[in-house]
C-alpha cells in the first residue's frame, strides 16, 4: 500500500505565488528560461535553471551553476519569498486547461515505496539525467520540483477533497500565462490529514509516476544516500520522502505526441507511399487537417496535403501491452524497415512534438522546410498506461505527453 505522508511545505506568501511558479526545468532551455524569468525576480526559475544568472554559454552541469542555484534557494528564503509552515500539512493542487479541472494530493512519497515497486513506472530513465537532478537535490537539500503521480482513484478521497475544495477559499489561484489555472489549498484540519494518509495506507495498493521519471528517480536516489550515510538512521528522516502530486486516474487525460522526420531515406514521396501500403491503409485526405479517430489510426502531413493511415490486421497485437501501442506500430513497421529509424532516443532524423501545440505545429514544420513529413498518433489512454506499469513493461520513447504540466515553486519539500 502507498505510503503518503504530510510534511512542513516551504512556500510562497500569497501575494508572491504567481510569480515565483515557473514551468518545469525540463520543458525549456536556457535561453527559453531566461525570457520566462525575464522581468520576474522572485521566479523559481533562477533556481531550477539558475544558469540563466550567470554568463551566456556557462555549462550547465558545472559547479558554478549548481552553487548559484544553492545561493539563490538561500537567498529567497532570506528573502521572505518562501516560507516554511509552522506544522506538516497536505495540500490540494488543482489545474484547470479548457474548463476540466483535476484535483491532485500534494504529499511526500516514500522512498521505500519507489525502491520495492510500489511506486510503478512505465519509462526508462539516463543515468546523466539522473546525476543532474540528485546533485540539484544534494546541493539545495530539497525537492524542489514536484512529480506528478496518478492513483486509482478513491471516492473517500475525492469526497475529502470535494468538501475542501468547496467550504474554503485557495490560498493561490491564478491564471498563468499559457491560461491554465492553477489552484492551491492548504490540509491544516488534522482530522483530513489524518485520513487522507490513512486512506493511501489502507486503500491505495499502488501509484504511478506519470510525468517526472527522472526527478522521481533523482529524488529516491538521494533519499537513500543520505539513509546509507546517516549511522544514526531512524526511517523517519524527512530524506524518506519527497514531493509529489498525486491524480486519481479517472481525472486524468494524455495528449498525443507525435514525431517529425526529417528524410524519407533516400525515397521519393511516390515510391514512400507505396511502401507504407504495405502495412497501412492510406487515404489522401487534402490539406485541411486530419486527426487520427482511434487507435491504429495515424494522420500523416506529407507535400501539402494529409493522409490517414490505418494499420492493417496483423500489424499489431491486442494482447500485447507494448505491441498494442500505436507508437511501437509506427516505429516497428514505418520508422524502422521504411526510413531506418531504428533507435529513438538517439536518431538525429526524427524529432518529436507534444500534442498542446496542435496538428498545424505538425504542417508548419514541414511547409518550412524543417522535417520532410509528421505523423500524428492517437492519444494513449490511462488504462493502457496503468497496464504497461502493472506487468513491468516499459513504453517506448516519448509515448506520453500529460498537460498541464505542474508548476515548480508552489511548494518545496525540504530533506530537513
Amino acid at each position: 500500500m502507498a505510503l503518503v505522508k504530510p510534511f512542513r511545505g516551504l512556500r510562497p506568501p500569497k501575494e508572491y505565488a504567481e510569480e515565483v511558479a515557473c514551468l518545469p526545468y525540463d520543458v525549456m532551455n536556457s535561453e527559453e528560461a531566461a525570457m520566462m524569468a525575464s522581468g520576474r525576480e522572485k521566479s523559481l526559475l533562477h533556481i531550477t535553471r539558475s544558469e540563466i544568472d550567470l554568463p551566456s554559454g556557462v555549462d550547465v552541469h558545472s559547479e558554478e551553476v549548481y552553487r548559484k542555484a544553492f545561493n539563490n534557494f538561500q537567498l529567497w528564503q532570506d528573502k521572505g519569498w518562501l516560507i516554511q509552515d509552522d506544522k506538516p500539512c497536505f495540500y490540494i493542487y488543482a489545474q484547470t486547461m479548457k474548463g476540466h479541472t483535476q484535483y491532485g494530493i500534494v504529499g511526500a512519497a516514500s522512498v521505500d515505496d519507489y525502491l520495492n515497486g510500489v511506486i510503478k513506472k512505465h519509462e526508462l530513465t539516463r543515468p546523466d539525467k539522473e546525476e543532474d537532478r540528485m546533485v540539484h537535490v544534494r546541493t539545495n537539500n530539497a525537492n524542489i520540483e514536484p512529480v506528478f503521480f496518478a492513483y486509482p482513484a478513491l471516492n473517500e478521497i475525492d469526497e475529502i477533497v470535494e468538501r475542501i475544495v468547496k467550504s474554503d477559499p485557495p490560498e493561490y489561484d491564478f491564471v498563468a500565462e499559457d491560461g491554465f489555472g492553477h489552484h492551491f489549498w492548504v490540509v491544516r484540519d488534522n482530522d483530513d490529514i489524518r485520513n487522507i494518509e490513512e486512506l493511501f495506507r489502507t486503500k491505495v495498493p499502488f501509484t504511478y509516476v506519470a510525468d517526472g521519471h527522472h526527478r522521481t528517480a533523482a529524488a529516491a536516489l538521494v533519499g537513500k544516500e543520505k539513509r546509507d550515510r546517516n549511522p544514526h538512521h531512524r526511517g523517519d528522516e524527512e530524506y524518506n520522502y519527497f514531493l509529489a502530486v498525486h491524480f486519481p486516474d479517472n481525472q486524468l487525460t494524455i495528449i498525443d505526441y507525435n514525431r517529425v522526420v526529417k528524410d524519407l531515406n533516400n525515397l521519393s514521396s511516390e515510391e514512400f507511399i507505396e511502401k507504407l501500403k504495405e502495412n497501412f491503409i492510406v487515404e489522401r485526405k487534402g490539406r485541411q487537417i486530419y486527426a487520427p479517430e482511434k487507435l491504429h489510426n495515424f494522420s500523416m502531413y506529407l507535400d501539402g496535403e494529409w493522409y490517414s493511415l490505418t494499420a492493417k490486421p496483423g500489424t499489431y497485437d491486442d494482447n500485447d501491452p507494448i505491441g498494442v501501442l500505436d507508437v511501437t506500430i509506427l516505429s516497428e513497421k514505418l520508422l524502422g524497415p521504411v526510413l531506418d529509424i531504428k533507435d529513438l532516443r538517439r536518431s538525429n532524423r526524427i524529432d518529436f512534438v507534444g500534442g498542446i501545440r496542435g496538428l498545424s505545429e505538425l504542417s508548419r514544420r514541414v511547409d518550412n522546410g524543417e522535417v520532410r513529413a509528421a505523423f500524428a498518433l492517437y492519444p494513449v489512454s490511462m488504462k493502457q498506461l496503468i497496464n504497461i506499469a502493472d506487468t513491468g513493461n516499459i513504453m517506448p520513447p516519448k509515448t506520453t505527453w500529460f498537460e498541464p504540466k505542474l508548476r515548480s515553486g508552489l511548494v518545496i519539500h525540504k530533506l530537513d
